[in-house]
């Protein structure tokens, strides 16, 4: 049943079916025995660190809008490891052919090898995920990106999903208009229970929290990766990606990619820049093109021509972007009319609309419902799966089964080579206590620092969610590697709701949400790293250069992410419900936050028994794929995915479906060129459009408006 879980995940990022998958090995055989073996320190180099922090910077530029937008985060792993290979083989291919133009010059550049491209893509994956948020948590994971592309997700790691710190939830929750939009006489949001966004104390947060997950499993990982042989799907995929780019076969294919890369980069660039001159107002542009009519548009159906929602559809499989159009027709077009109706009765006519006490109250909440109904089955399900598979363990060693161990003779070539495998993994070795003294110190950093950013986290509940993460982070990263499903989030949940009623009525509010920032990152960046791991043994790269580029990245993401972040908070109205910048989830992680400190008694009349509902659904769908064969548990929605509208409206879902339509239609037509370039073309059309925001930002910041207001009204 895992098995068949991850193959209908793998398939999201090259947004369909896709013909026979190759093994992960194959592709790296043969080259991995010919190819020189690097010191650890050649792998690790000055233009693969410049390489990895342009990369992560146009990343974190690009996931920093979706998370404040809808935080609706496709994974980009895939297109971080194409643009990571382009960049470094287009560097490389230039200063050879000055080297062959003008000898004397001296201009030959070194080999580009699988390695650098794999501690590369690690090392600005790192850095932009510092950016993510945690809003689809519980999508499946890992989508093998590789296996799905002719190596030839998500998601986040599931659809994705970062934060990690959580710019776009927990984070953003601390603001002041996000207290407001919660209502100021909600009790437990208290006045003081406010903290703006800035750069110092964002960075000193992300450092307190980020180093500590990098060191917490450091002396455990030749027992997963090579002792227990976890596959962790999307580091294997990713390891297959890279081995196939470092083919002859991959140079042909990468040629082709960079072209469709360039032109859609350069289409969807253009397309919001032209865009851009009919939004000088509110409600303005194509943005609010009426696609289906005027009162269709009021409940959020349009097609609103964005290429980055378009091209994240053609990333994710039919089923996520399906469920996302089923969430929006259920949500938008049936329960918010009817409820609307009974305005005054079930809820008050004469609060805001977004209070908990209004209609809002009925949309956050049966969001919640979902997604913690979503969480909890995954969750006690991957801690059902990691028992067994520890259980199983012990008892194939007290029985010394040797047959098991004698499976890789059936294949001499296959044996060989893990075998080769396994001793460049285990020769680098990370001393132990370098790992404990550093994990020590940071926890000592922690505890010091965090309470002194936020006086209602006591030092103690920083102690215990450090004194708990190796225990936690290692029954995730063990789930990880069986099923590619990271529930860091709902640790991170977890430890929202257990902190918020601990500290209680006034500090409860604040201590839940940095807690839960802090746990969130501690299990979830320890997982990562294992990930990170097994991509290194399939690639042969030293696990202490996948270490050094883990750090490196995870400083650069340090950097980076706050100066990003303060860029949108302060050129766009972020938080604003009715706008374009909605960042839905600050307010839902505030509001359970909320829930944590004072119960159910403040939600509207009918929403409790309708949670209940939603959060049986949930269960229900998990279980229904799970147990029903897979033609038919396949086609059941995803509650994460159907949760999404309910928050941010319909427009973003019908960009989606058309996006997998396009592919949908591509495969029909031409189905190893569709396999070959969706996600280059994907990838292009959501980096010109995430691109754009950067100058549209600083337009905005030099108060320099649209011309132009397009604007759609009645005939009447």
């Amino acid at each position: 049943m895992e098995a068949d879980h991850a193959d209908e995940i793998g398939k999201c990022e090259a947004g369909g079916d896709t013909g026979p998958q190759p093994e992960p090995g194959a592709a790296s055989s043969a080259a991995a025995a010919l190819e020189h073996q690097q010191p650890w320190r050649e792998q690790l180099t000055v233009r693969g660190l410049v390489a990895a922090a342009l990369i992560g910077s146009v990343y974190s530029v690009i996931v920093m809008k979706l998370n404040l937008t809808t935080g609706f985060v496709p994974t980009m792993n895939v297109s971080a490891a194409l643009l990571a290979f382009l960049a470094l083989r287009g560097w490389t291919g230039a200063l050879a052919r000055l080297a062959a133009r003008s000898p004397s010059a001296g201009a030959a550049a070194r080999p580009f090898t699988r390695q650098e491209n794999t501690v590369v893509q690690t090392c600005a994956v790192a850095c932009y995920s510092l950016a993510l948020c945690g809003t689809c948590q519980n999508l499946p994971a890992g989508r093998l990106p590789a296996l799905a592309w002719p190596v030839a997700r998500v998601v986040t790691r599931e659809l994705v999903v970062g934060v990690r710190a959580g710019f776009g939830s927990s984070m953003l929750g601390l603001n002041r208009r996000t207290y407001e939009a919660a209502g100021v006489s909600t009790p437990g949001n208290v006045p003081g229970s406010v903290k703006e966004p800035g750069v110092g104390w964002i960075t000193g947060f992300l450092v307190a929290s980020s180093f500590g997950g990098l060191l917490t499993l450091i002396p455990l990982r030749k027992a997963l990766v090579i002792d227990y042989k976890l596959t962790y799907p999307s580091g294997t995929a990713t390891a297959v990606l890279i081995n196939g780019f470092h083919s002859p076969q991959g140079d042909k294919n990468a040629e082709k990619q960079v072209r469709a890369f360039l032109k859609y980069f350069g289409i969807s660039f253009l397309w919001s820049f032209f865009q851009w001159f009919y939004t000088g107002g509110s409600a303005c542009g194509f943005a609010q093109f009426p696609t289906f009519g005027l009162q269709a548009w009021k409940q959020s159906f349009f097609f609103d021509f964005s290429m980055t929602y378009v091209g994240s559809g053609m990333i994710c499989p039919h089923l996520v972007n399906l469920a996302t159009l089923l969430g929006a027709i259920l949500s938008w077009g049936i329960l918010w009319p009817l409820i609307s109706k009974r305005k005054g009765d079930w809820y008050p006519a004469d609060v805001p609309e977004s209070s908990m006490s209004s209609l809002y109250g009925y949309k956050s909440i049966l969001c919640i419902a979902l997604i913690m109904g979503d969480g909890l089955y995954h969750f006690v399900k991957v801690l059902g799966v990691t028992a067994k598979s520890l259980h199983e363990q012990s008892k194939l060693k007290r029985s010394n089964n040797r047959a098991s161990r004698n499976v890789a003779d059936l294949d001499n070539a296959a044996a060989i080579d893990d075998l080769r495998r396994d001793e460049v993994f285990s020769r680098d070795s990370i001393p132990a206590r370098l790992a404990y003294a550093g994990y020590a110190l940071m926890s000592v950093v922690a505890v010091v620092t965090i309470p002194v950013m936020f006086r209602q986290v006591r030092w103690y509940y920083v102690v215990a969610a450090y004194a708990l993460a190796p225990v936690l982070g290692f029954s995730n990263a063990y789930g990880a590697g069986l099923t590619d499903i990271n529930m860091g989030y709902s640790y991170g949940k977890v430890a929202l709701f257990v902190l918020a009623a601990w500290a209680g009525r006034d500090d409860g509010v604040v201590a839940g949400l940095v807690g839960c920032g802090l746990v969130k990152e501690l299990v979830l960046i320890s997982a990562d790293l294992m990930h990170d791991f097994k991509t290194a043994h399939l690639t042969m790269t030293s696990p202490r250069s996948m270490l050094a580029a883990q750090a490196a990245g995870t400083a650069m993401g340090c950097v980076v992410t706050p100066l990003t972040f303060l860029l949108f908070y302060r050129a766009f109205d972020v938080g604003d419900p009715d706008g374009y910048w909605k960042a839905p989830y600050a307010l839902i992680y505030r509001n359970m936050a909320l829930l944590g400190v004072q119960g159910f008694a403040a939600l509207p009349r009918h929403c409790l028994p309708l949670s209940v509902g939603f959060f049986a659904l949930a269960v229900l769908a998990n279980a229904a794929r799970d147990v029903l064969p897979p033609r038919y548990g396949r086609c059941v929605p995803l509650p994460t995915a159907m949760a999404v509208p309910f928050l941010v409206g319909a427009s973003f879902a019908i960009d989606m479906v058309v996006g997998t339509v396009v592919v949908f239609a591509w495969h029909r037509i031409d189905g190893d060129e569709a396999a070959l370039l969706v996600p280059a073309v994907a990838s292009g059309l959501i980096c010109g459009d995430g691109i754009w925001t950067f100058p549209s930002s600083l337009l905005s910041l030099a108060k320099i408006k649209p011309p132009i207001c397009m604007k759609f009204t009645a005939g009447s």
